[in-house]
């Protein structure tokens, strides 16, 4: 059934229907209900009855009763919401979730109260109402994510229902993500190799330890122990939105993606021998004076692929020909997934371990020894 808001709506019956809440002699509040045959008629009424009762309706909290923190607006419960967690997510998450909120959610919803929230009503005024978004499985997963944290806020902290909603949105598996082959992987480090800059240094990093795009760029040479060999992931760098305006960005340094992403790095006598020769005295290890933009080195390592007439890969496709590299020569999981900064095993295995042909076609031939051995015992 359409709504035209969150407190007006068209019946079956033809007529248009307002609700609003109306309070009570013991400081409860009660919904009521006016009647047009247009919805402009409904507004003037529920305008007047608001300006008699010098009560908001729908878009603002209400007063509170006896005392206690009450507030069933959906919409101002979301701004206190995003207040609380600014302070205690990272700042690239918080503007995520902004960003989600204010995109798909703030005009969709906003105006509802916390009682209205269910998931056919997320479907009618999200999915079903703006057709002209192509919503994939992964965003509508993101959107109840972000609603039903909000809901367990106002539950926590404004004793609204404890109401949370289903999230059976599958998320995409998406683009299979390809490694570098061999025969590229040879040419681009050879290539890397001649005429060692401070740029291709950080690309041959990359490939031998699997930092992810963001902390190279903010890599510092504090963070490098020569003596110990071990690089130490303490940051990351990402173009973000710094206000309302999501167009315009800037660049942040931030912790790493999760805790786990602080990490300890050992590195070989060959990669440290390579960032000996590149050292220089400004604080980044390839940015200089000040972190390298993501973009731009993504940039580069494209003209790199050129330069050789390699296929074009994305810049992620190093930490995944990392990892792929490590399991083919016999390390652990458990050791891989460590130095890659995962949660657990399962990432590492589920999400960055491709095993090649080569890897498969020698898996397969162990098997001839065993078949083998049959054959032997069959001839005895």
């Amino acid at each position: 059934m359409p709504r035209h808001g969150s407190n007006i709506r068209r019946r079956i019956d033809g007529r248009w229907e307002g609700r609003y809440k109306s309070l009570q002699a013991d400081n409860s509040y009660k919904y009521k209900s006016v009647y047009g045959k247009t919805c402009r008629e409904v507004k003037e009424k529920l305008e007047k009855i608001r300006a008699q009762n010098s009560q908001l309706i729908s878009e603002t909290s209400l007063p509170s009763r006896c005392n206690e923190k009450v507030l069933e607006c959906f919409g101002e419960i979301s701004l206190k919401w995003l207040e609380s967690i600014k302070e205690i997510r990272k700042y690239s998450t918080y503007i995520k979730y902004r960003g989600i909120y204010e995109k798909h959610i703030k005009d969709a919803i906003g105006c509802a109260c916390i009682c209205e929230i269910t998931n056919e009503f997320i479907n009618e005024n999200i999915f079903r109402k703006n057709m002209e978004i192509k919503y994939s499985n992964n965003l509508k997963h993101s959107i109840i994510a972000v609603i039903n944290q909000i809901l367990r806020y106002a539950s926590e902290n404004y004793k609204s229902p404890a109401v949370q909603l289903a999230n059976k949105s599958v998320r995409d598996k998406g683009k299979k993500i390809e490694i570098i082959n061999r025969t590229d992987q040879a040419a681009l480090v050879r290539y890397l190799y001649r005429e060692t800059d401070t740029s291709k240094a950080g690309i041959l990093l990359c490939i031998f330890t699997g930092l992810r795009l963001g902390e190279v760029c903010s890599l510092k040479w504090e963070d490098v122990d020569f003596e110990q060999k071990i690089i130490y992931v303490r940051r990351t760098v990402q173009r973000i939105a710094v206000s309302k305006n999501q167009n315009r960005t800037a660049l942040v340094v931030t912790e790493p993606k999760s805790i786990f992403s602080v990490r300890e790095i050992p590195i070989s006598e060959e990669t440290a021998q390579i960032l000996k020769k590149i050292r220089h005295d400004d604080e980044y290890v390839i940015g200089g004076r000040s972190p390298l933009e993501p973009r731009t080195y993504q940039n580069r390592f494209k003209r790199y692929l050129k330069e050789i007439t390699a296929r074009t890969y994305n810049f992620h496709a190093l930490r995944h020909t990392f990892a792929t590299n490590c399991i083919d020569n016999d390390m652990d999981v458990k050791s891989l997934s460590e130095i890659l900064g995962h949660a657990n095993v399962q990432i590492t295995l589920n999400r960055y371990v491709h095993p090649t042909m080569d890897t498969k076609r020698r898996q397969i031939a162990v098997l001839d020894s065993v078949y083998g051995q049959f054959c032997g015992n069959a001839e005895l």
